[in-house]
């Protein structure tokens, strides 16, 4: 054990999550058992730069395995990008730094999803901090890992709302969309497709055709399929859809924001019954898929990922994120995942599984 390790901070920041808390608890009890004082800093990023903190031991971590969210909040503010009352964005990097160490932290562990990764070796470079980073999001589009936690819960509530579906597309003849989150990356909508069952579907890295998707429908129905369900991610565009976005990008819009200005899932509900005539219903899961109690599976990861995240201080090894491969935890250079993402690539098992399947993906 490093002797110079007595104090550590811990952080959530972006979305919440399924198994957030879990590793949370995963590290507390780890560095506890070494009489490390740990401080949980509220509402993210946020919380450090304006010194928000609760003292955190076994206490805290009761029930924590099972509760969805996170008991420190969270936000998406950045240190260098920080909103202040008068609704200007200032640089708070220096801040987040003072209080760091005003706070006595040995160590700070930031969980969250690619820009926590960003910010927070942004954060360790100019302030010559001790970071750790374990990858939480959905999405599960971070660099470097085989999964990350939260992914496997809502992959679970998007293929249970797709089998609900079923029922009522079958029994009224509908075609069904299931908007599915994922502005960047298709993981999501791509795994809960293939597990619900779905006809169609469509993901942001695999530019669709609409009329592609109109002849799928109509081969169905040809087929005596009379309904259709159809898996598609938040994210998931035409090459129309495409040239609006770089034209955007060339524009002073928060890239964050761009894809909610691009044509929706309702649209393309819109276009298929205009077209076809036939009734076509949208079911939007939103913010569903974050909620709730983690599955078992992400309650292990992230259990992982915190224990792991907890010996690496007591071995003094910083600047890394936590990474699950083959199973097994590794540390990586926070370097080599800053401002990379993981997204489904064609020759990827999952799409030759669909291509198998004969699931359209509207190309």
């Amino acid at each position: 054990m490093n002797k110079k390790v007595k104090s550590i901070g811990i952080l959530t920041s972006g979305g919440d999550c399924p198994g957030l808390n879990a590793a949370i608890r995963g590290i507390v009890k780890t560095v506890m058992r070494h009489n490390i004082s740990v401080i949980g800093i509220l509402d993210g990023f946020t919380g450090l730069v304006y010194n928000r903190v609760i003292q955190l031991g076994s206490r805290e971590m009761i029930g924590l395995l099972t509760m969805g969210g996170t008991i420190l909040g969270t936000s998406r503010n950045k240190p260098h990008k920080m909103p202040a009352e008068d609704g200007s964005v200032r640089d708070m990097t220096g801040a987040a730094i003072e209080n760091y160490h005003r706070l006595g932290l040995d160590a700070l562990v930031c969980l969250g999803g690619g820009g926590t990764q960003k910010n927070a070796y942004r954060l360790m470079q100019e302030g010559n901090l001790n970071i750790i980073t374990l990858p939480k999001t959905i999405d599960n589009d971070i660099w470097g890992t085989d999964v990350s936690f939260g992914y496997d819960t809502g992959m679970t509530i998007a293929c249970e709302a797709i089998d609900r579906l079923h029922t009522t597309a079958s029994s009224h003849q509908r075609i069904m969309l299931v908007d599915i989150m994922g502005h960047n990356a298709g993981w999501l909508a791509l795994s809960a497709g293939i597990a619900g069952g779905a006809d169609i579907i469509l993901i942001p890295e695999i530019e669709y055709k609409r009329n592609k998707v109109l002849d799928a429908i109509v081969e169905r129905r040809n087929n005596d399929r009379r309904f259709t369900i159809i898996s598609v991610a938040e994210g998931a565009h035409t090459s129309k859809d495409n040239h609006k976005k770089a034209a955007l990008k060339q524009t002073k819009i928060d890239p964050e924001f761009i894809p909610h200005t691009l044509p929706t899932s309702e649209k393309l509900a819109s276009f298929i019954e205009k077209n076809l005539g036939i009734e076509t219903r949208l079911t939007s899961l939103g913010h569903l898929q974050r909620g709730g109690t983690p599955t078992p599976f992400d309650r292990v990861i992230s259990t992982q990922l915190g224990t792991m995240a907890g010996e690496l201080i007591l071995k003094g090894e910083f600047g890394v994120m936590v990474a699950l491969r083959n199973g097994d935890c590794i540390p990586l250079p926070l370097e080599e995942v800053a401002g990379k993402k993981k997204l489904v690539t064609m020759d990827h098992p999952l799409i030759k599984t669909v291509h198998r399947l004969g699931i359209s993906l509207g190309i």
